[in-house]
C-alpha cells in the first residue's frame, strides 16, 4: 500500500498534536491576509517546541516569522520569564503576526522588530544583546550565511541554531545551480562544515510541506 507523506503528517498530527484553535486561527488569519502558505507544518512546529523545551530555552531569536505560526510554537516553550525576539522584514506580515500572537495569549513574551534582518542583527551584535539559547532561521536563503554568523555571535555555548529549508527537494546537491536560494543554502553548509565552534547535522523532512529539511547545530563550549 502506498501512502502519501502528507497523509502520514496528518496522521502524526492527529495522534500527537491534536486540535489547536489558536494555531488554526493563525493559519486562517494568514490566508485571509494574503500571506503565502509557507509556514512550518504542525509536526515541524511541535519539533521546534520540543527542542526549545529540551534545552530549557528562555531566550529565543527567530529570523523570519511570516505570520507567527512557528513563533507561537516556540514561545509556548518559554518559561514565564522567557522572551522571544522575532525579526520580520515585511510590516504587513509583522502586523498579522502580532495579531496572531496576541490571540494565542503569548504576545507579552514576543518582541517584534521590523526591517531587514541583516541590519537588525548587526545592531544586536553591536549592542551585545545575547546570549540566546535557541536561534531559528527561516528567512531569505541568499542571506543564510550572514544569519548563521550573527546567530553564532549572539548564541551562548550549548545553544541550538536551527535553519529551515536546507534540502529544497534535493536540489541542494546541484553544484551547477544558479538559483540564489540553492547557492545560499550550499554556502551555509560549507561555512558550518568549516566552523569549529559548531557541531551540526541536517535531517531531511517529508510531509505536508513536501521534501525539505532542517539543519540543527549546537554551539560548542569554548
Amino acid at each position: 500500500m502506498s501512502v502519501a507523506s502528507a497523509e502520514v503528517d496528518a496522521w502524526i498530527a492527529d495522534r500527537l498534536i491534536g486540535g489547536d484553535p489558536a494555531l488554526d486561527k493563525a493559519l486562517a488569519r494568514n490566508a485571509a491576509e494574503g500571506l503565502p502558505a509557507i509556514d512550518v507544518s504542525a509536526a515541524q512546529g511541535k519539533l521546534l517546541h520540543v527542542l526549545a523545551r529540551s534545552i530549557g530555552a528562555w531566550r529565543i531569536l527567530e529570523v523570519g516569522t511570516l505570520g507567527g505560526y512557528s513563533t507561537i510554537w516556540l514561545a509556548r516553550a518559554l518559561p514565564d520569564h522567557g522572551v522571544l525576539v522575532m525579526l520580520e522584514i515585511d510590516p504587513h506580515h509583522a502586523e498579522v503576526a502580532r495579531a496572531n500572537l496576541d490571540a494565542a495569549g503569548i504576545g507579552d513574551k514576543v518582541e517584534i522588530r521590523v526591517g531587514p534582518a541583516v541590519e537588525t542583527l548587526s545592531r544586536m551584535e553591536t549592542e551585545s544583546e545575547g546570549p540566546f539559547d535557541l536561534v531559528f532561521i527561516d528567512a531569505d536563503k541568499p542571506n543564510n550565511v550572514a544569519y548563521l554568523k550573527a546567530a553564532l555571535a549572539l548564541a551562548r555555548p550549548g545553544a541550538l541554531i536551527i535553519v529551515d529549508n536546507v534540502v529544497r527537494e534535493g536540489r541542494v546537491t546541484d553544484a551547477s545551480s544558479t538559483d540564489a536560494a540553492i547557492l545560499g543554502t550550499r554556502a551555509l553548509f560549507d561555512v558550518v562544515a568549516a566552523e569549529p565552534r559548531l557541531t551540526a547535522t541536517a535531517i531531511q523532512t517529508v510531509g505536508a510541506k513536501g521534501w525539505d529539511g532542517f539543519m540543527i547545530a549546537v554551539v560548542n563550549d569554548e
